[in-house]
């Protein structure tokens, strides 16, 4: 969890109990007791009223509040239903940050515009999602993220599976089906990869993006190109 997000989860659980030790914030938070300490400590330079005695623990005035979230009413949709669709085609470390997002704006938005946020009948069910679509997300994401190579195995249309070191540039949605935009080492060349193909991942060594490799040069090539 990141800091940031840490703090705020903090002040969400002395705003959900009366009372709260240091050995049970930092339980649930999954941190020290002295990372907690010290967390408490910048939360109230900062400014947050949290109020604490020896031996009892932590706790928040009872008038103390999250200023409200504003958003209009397709703001909201827009953010429900894009969190749903990610929950339900993304992999498991996504959908829970999805929901967690939720739960975020949830906490700090007025309580009429929380109530008509939930009860909005959107809906994006995942019982038909096949669980080989998302399964190797993870591991793409963070080549993504740290721009790290990875080596996939890799079944053709025919089954034919080969081997690829690949540099991931990007991961697309095609309503259906996530697609990886990469530079393939083995064929020097912009390819994209079904992920729901991909038998088999591992993240490497990072590299160093180079001039006519990259994500820009593949959508100029490949934006309705058909899948490899």
């Amino acid at each position: 969890m990141r800091r940031a997000d840490r703090l705020f989860q903090i002040v969400q659980l002395l705003r959900r109990d009366r009372i709260s030790t240091a050995a049970r914030l930092s339980r649930e938070l999954g941190v020290s007791e002295r990372t907690l300490y010290r967390d408490i400590a910048d939360l109230m330079a900062s400014g947050v009223p949290i109020e604490s005695e020896a031996g009892v623990g932590y706790s928040l005035p009872r008038h103390f509040d999250l200023p409200p979230l504003m958003l209009n009413a397709e703001e909201g949709e827009a953010l429900l239903l894009g969190a749903r669709v990610v929950a339900a085609w993304g992999d498991p470390s996504l959908r829970e940050a999805a929901e967690s997002l939720l739960r975020k704006v949830e906490a700090v938005l007025p309580p009429d515009r929380r109530r008509s946020l939930s009860d909005l009948p959107f809906l994006v069910p995942d019982f038909h999602v096949p669980p080989e679509t998302a399964r190797f997300l993870g591991e793409l994401r963070r080549g993504l993220r740290e721009h790290r190579r990875v080596r996939i195995t890799y079944a053709r249309a025919d089954g034919t599976a080969s081997t690829r070191v690949l540099q991931p540039l990007g991961l697309v949605f095609w309503g259906y089906r996530w697609h990886l935009a990469a530079w393939c080492e083995l064929r020097e060349a912009l390819r994209t990869f079904r992920v729901d193909r991909i038998q088999s991942s591992e993240v490497l060594d990072p590299f160093e993006p180079t001039p006519g490799q990259g994500l820009e040069d593949y959508l100029g090539q490949f934006r309705a190109g058909p899948s490899r």
